[in-house]
């Protein structure tokens, strides 16, 4: 992080989110600003927007405001790095709930979009069937 800070605008450009969504985040307390700026500006650093990025990619995949802010926490805790070990192995554990989760969802989206591709292609020959016979 070069130590500056970003307003929302910016934010909103580096990580495709709408202000509306990152006001959201905020609201529900899944990511503060960093700080604010002395007319009461949001301002956010390069790990604030690492933070909405973490979101974003969690969004698609159907996880809950509650799950989120679950896994955001671990990953806090183990990013802080002043947990003892069981800790640490607990929070490991958990962490790879989340990653079979991801896993399973991921391959959901998969055969989705397979399905969808081939429903495009059949379309296409479709297509190609009505030009040729016109």
């Amino acid at each position: 992080m070069d130590g500056r800070h970003m307003q929302i605008g910016e934010v909103a450009d580096r990580t495709g989110l709408s202000l509306r969504t990152i006001r959201h985040y905020e609201e529900v307390g899944l990511a503060l600003p960093t700080a604010r700026s002395q007319g009461g500006f949001r301002l956010y650093t390069d790990e604030d927007v690492a933070r909405l990025l973490v979101i974003k990619r969690m969004k698609p995949l159907g996880f809950t405001l509650e799950e989120m802010r679950d896994l955001l926490e671990i990953l806090d805790r183990l990013q802080s790095g002043d947990i003892d070990d069981p800790a640490r192995t607990d929070l490991g554990k958990r962490l790879a709930v989340y990653r079979s989760l991801v896993e399973e969802r991921c391959e959901k989206i998969r055969a989705r979009l397979a399905d969808a591709e081939q429903f495009s292609a059949e379309l296409a020959t479709e297509l190609r069937k009505h030009r040729s016979a016109g």
